[in-house]
């Protein structure tokens, strides 16, 4: 059975093709032939066909300022094409491999494991109602991309889905083809830039799009299909919730003066909107389905007795439903759940309470349609909805709140002070104990309501908190539930928000706790004093009584991008490694049920890469079975955009969290030998070192300001926060998704790699590589860090990095630039010894890309340098420039 009409060499020559008619038609045969042959130059020279990329220089050197936007135009328009084209061979692959069941990390897979390892039912069942996985969207600034252009191309997709999954009439093929065409034209004509910034409305409802559109559809197939597999070899283990979906769009406030309360209760409204609307649709297309005839059907007391009760609560409904379906209760029942549903937000009485109580009403239908034999019509149209209702509620996706620590600490004083008391100069003890005291006694300290004279920082601190409990009571205290705290280094900084919250009646212990307070740990310090940092948190009186209240479970994040940004690579991610360790320990020790947030970025520096293999990799002892990490940036798109490949991808998640909560029971302690462990120690100590003597050199900030486009990356418009938390020109206070950026835009991709090379001599001075290897072979963690950095230095590019390095200043130029490339030149040899093999990358699809993608970034590179080589630029200048910053975004299919 052929599934596919089409594969992606074709995909790629056929829009390469069309894309080329484009630019001839909108531009001029002069404007093709002169990106044409820039394409054929740029091929010639990496396949060795000619010596140096000089024709590409001259190219550039006598083009004028609308022939350089044409370029960049037309190869940032190429890569958003082939993206497609990837993007459709990655469901052709996963289809075929399903069909012929043969498909890795999948759902059968899953089951499979849990057989060959003689799982029970009863662990079966204990593994699962351990699992909960929450990804959650962020509006980290990453995402190149305007809306408008994002929407153009999922047209295009769509087409191209058509025309390789169905048979069409040449007719038909061509009448598809045609719109191809329109909407390839359509996007030439369109601005890739953005003219302003996006607010964080922008922002959250790019990230409800994703979750409106494509997962709420998705879920209930994801659990439809893990029950199906589940039940034929486990036919009575209850599949509980395993996902839930949060995001920061809309509220996180870290560094981001744009987002008010406002914006969140915009954003609260919007999100309960959309997706009570999706529950009135799905009740509608569900009348449509349950259409049987209570003469001949006995639908049970249950469900008679429960429409009888909602005819008493709402008696004109009820008199309408009954006239108009006589002899259907299951409609009737339908229409008056959809009443119920509209009046959740309505001054009409009897609504819903709750989505509990929704979903128990979608049981009662479920139970009696089973009673009456009519299983199949259950499990396919009313166990996907209750499943979407158990997983989005009435909130869509939950809200965390965030901000940083610096600024509750200034509130707290601030409210302490027109108490008189002197907050300020306190040890970090007395802080602790005057907190302690304060969330413990019954009389407020504080009217947030009126809060009196207090600085601008303090009364955007407290009116959050004010408004907050009123959120809670109108949306739910599921509805925004999370507190994140920022730069965490202290117990008083954690104990600071519990204070807010408690003055704002969102705690009142020891019966309730509305919020979990989540410590942010980013720096080396915070790390390091995990142990003195929550061990008094879990110690103290009111903290426990409120973790008690939430069921002793301690949710703690991590910050990937910053202790990346502070450490370097290698001695980041060792240092993540052991402190998930130490907290596992520190909160086993307590009782306490931890649940690790893993604040990951989209690039391999920051934490990227394939979720299930991290999954996988990380220590048995954090593996609660709960766990939540960020999806961001560009990221969103690459996992969720297309519906096929969002399914795909949870799936993959299901199955590592299963296979890893399942491994952890077997072996709750990672049996990691104490030479692995030493030898770590010793290569993330020498590899922080040389880093940080990179960062703190002389001259490294100018030369890092001179030899990538940070300063064109710094004026796009990509996201609503600002790209430093100060203003100020240092690496410390660079936000890490521009650091990342701009390295990856010189292809110079340090932040995955620097200082590797380092660490392993400095190991192979006493040690030898076959333990490496050795280490690679049988430690997740280390396999897949050092995974990673294969991934990075595969998508760097010396060669292009020296175009960049020729931009700075002669002296910081032989100062860094043989630094860097010698270092890179030993990760290499050394990555390539660890992992056994002749290339970089294992994954021969990624190989394929990155030859596909190369000769069509490099002519964007050449045009970057050339443009920032140019002392005085034009606005058109100016434009082409920020343009091919989103051309080699889509070319190297990241950002930050």
């Amino acid at each position: 059975m052929e599934l596919h009409t089409r594969d992606v060499r074709q995909d790629v020559r056929e829009l390469g093709a069309l894309l080329g008619d484009v630019l001839e038609d909108q531009s001029s045969t002069e404007a093709f032939e002169t990106v044409e042959g820039l394409r054929t130059s740029a091929i010639a020279y990496r396949a060795g066909e000619v010596d140096s990329r000089q024709g590409l220089h001259d190219v550039f050197d006598r083009l004028d300022p609308g022939g350089a936007s044409v370029v960049a135009r037309a190869f940032t328009t190429y890569f958003e094409l082939i993206n497609l084209a990837e993007e459709r061979e990655r469901v052709r692959a996963n289809r075929e491999a399903s069909q012929a069941r043969t498909l890795e990390d999948g759902l059968e897979e899953t089951v499979q494991g849990l057989i060959e390892a003689d799982a029970d039912a009863e662990t079966v069942q204990g593994i699962l109602d351990d699992v909960l996985i929450e990804p959650t969207f962020t509006a980290h600034p990453t995402e190149a991309r305007r809306k408008t252009v994002k929407a153009k191309l999922r047209s295009i997709a769509t087409d191209l889905e058509e025309i390789d999954e169905r048979r069409l009439t040449d007719k038909e093929f061509e009448h598809v083809w045609n719109e191809v065409d329109a909407e390839v034209t359509s996007l030439w004509q369109t601005s890739q830039v953005r003219d302003r910034r996006p607010e964080p409305q922008d922002e959250a409802r790019n990230v409800q799009y994703y979750i409106e559109n494509i997962l709420f559809d998705v879920v209930g197939e994801v659990y439809q299909e893990f029950e199906d597999v589940v039940h034929e070899e486990y036919p009575d283990i209850d599949v509980p919730k395993l996902f839930e979906f949060r995001s920061w769009a809309g509220s996180d406030r870290d560094g981001n003066p744009f987002v008010t309360p406002e914006v969140t209760a915009d954003t609260l409204e919007r999100q309960r909107a959309v997706v009570i609307e999706k529950y009135l649709d799905a009740l509608k297309r569900l009348s449509g389905v349950l259409s049987q005839d209570g003469r001949r059907v006995d639908v049970g007391d249950a469900l008679r007795e429960s429409i009888t009760a909602d005819r008493e609560h709402l008696p004109v409904v009820g008199k309408e439903v009954e006239a108009r379906y006589p002899d259907e209760p299951y409609r009737q029942k339908l229409k008056l759940m959809r009443e119920r549903l509209r009046r959740i937000s309505d001054v009409r009485p009897n609504g819903y309470p709750d989505v509990e109580a929704f979903i128990e009403d979608l049981d009662v239908i479920h139970d009696s349609l089973c009673a009456t034999g009519a299983e199949q019509v259950a499990s396919t149209y009313v166990e996907p909805l209750r499943r979407q209702a158990d997983t989005f509620g009435f909130t869509l996706a939950s809200l965390d709140l965030r901000d940083h620590r610096q600024n509750h600490t200034e509130a707290v004083r601030e409210v302490f002070a027109g108490a008189g008391v002197d907050y300020d100069g306190m040890s970090e003890d007395e802080r602790v104990d005057l907190l302690t005291e304060a969330i413990l006694q019954e009389e407020a300290i504080v009217d947030l309501d009126e809060p009196g004279d207090v600085t601008d920082t303090a009364a955007r601190v407290l009116e959050l908190f004010d408004r907050l409990g009123d959120w809670q009571r109108e949306y739910g205290v599921g509805a925004i539930d999370t507190y994140c705290i920022s730069m965490t280094e202290e117990p008083s900084h954690v104990l600071e928000v519990l204070f807010l919250a408690d003055q704002a009646g969102v705690v009142s212990l020891p019966d309730h706790c509305g919020i979990d307070v989540v410590p942010l740990l980013e720096t080396e310090s915070a790390l390091n004093g995990a142990r003195r940092i929550m061990g008094t948190l879990f110690e103290n009186e009111a903290y426990g009584q409120a973790l008690s209240a939430r069921k002793n479970v301690q949710e703690i994040m991590l910050g990937y991008s910053d202790s990346n940004k502070e450490n370097g690579f290698l001695a980041a991610n060792w240092d993540l490694y052991k402190n998930q360790r130490r907290l596992a320990n520190i909160t086993d020790d307590f009782d306490v049920t931890m649940r690790l947030f893993h604040g990951r970025g989209g690039s391999i520096s920051r934490g990227g890469g394939p979720m299930n293999r991290a999954m996988l990799a990380l220590p048995n002892e954090t593996v609660t079975g709960q766990i939540k990490f960020t999806e961001q940036g560009e990221a969103i798109a690459e996992k969720y955009a297309n519906p096929r490949i969002a399914e795909r991808n949870l799936e993959q998640m299901l199955n590592a969290q299963v296979r890893a909560r399942h491994i952890a029971i077997r072996e709750p302690k990672e049996q990691v030998p104490d030479e692995w462990a030493d030898a770590m120690e010793t290569m993330a100590t020498a590899a922080r070192e040389e880093y940080r003597d990179l960062l703190e050199s002389e001259g490294f900030v100018a030369y890092f300001e001179q030899a990538t486009p940070i300063t064109v990356i710094e004026n796009l418009n990509l996201g609503s926060r600002p790209a430093s938390r100060t203003g100020e020109r240092t690496v410390e206070d660079l936000r890490a998704i521009p650091w990342v950026f701009s390295w990856t835009q010189s292809r110079c991709i340090l932040p995955g790699w620097y200082a590797l090379a380092t660490g392993v001599d400095t190991f192979l001075e006493e040690g030898d590589v076959e333990m490496l290897q050795e280490m690679y072979e049988e430690w997740p963690f280390f396999r897949t860090t050092v995974d990673r950095a294969t991934v990075s230095l595969a998508e760097t590019d010396l060669e292009i990095a020296a175009e960049y390095a020729d931009l700075a200043d002669t002296d910081l130029r032989e100062s860094f630039f043989p630094r860097l490339s010698d270092e890179y030149e030993r990760a290499v040899g050394h990555a390539l010894a660890i992992c056994g093999r002749d290339t970089l990358l294992k994954r021969e699809w990624l190989d394929e890309s990155l030859s596909r993608r190369n000769p069509y970034v490099d002519p964007l590179n050449l045009l970057q340098t050339h443009l920032m080589a140019q002392t005085h630029r034009t606005p058109d200048e100016e434009q082409t420039l920020r343009l091919t910053v989103k051309g080699i975004a889509a070319g190297m299919k990241n950002t930050g």
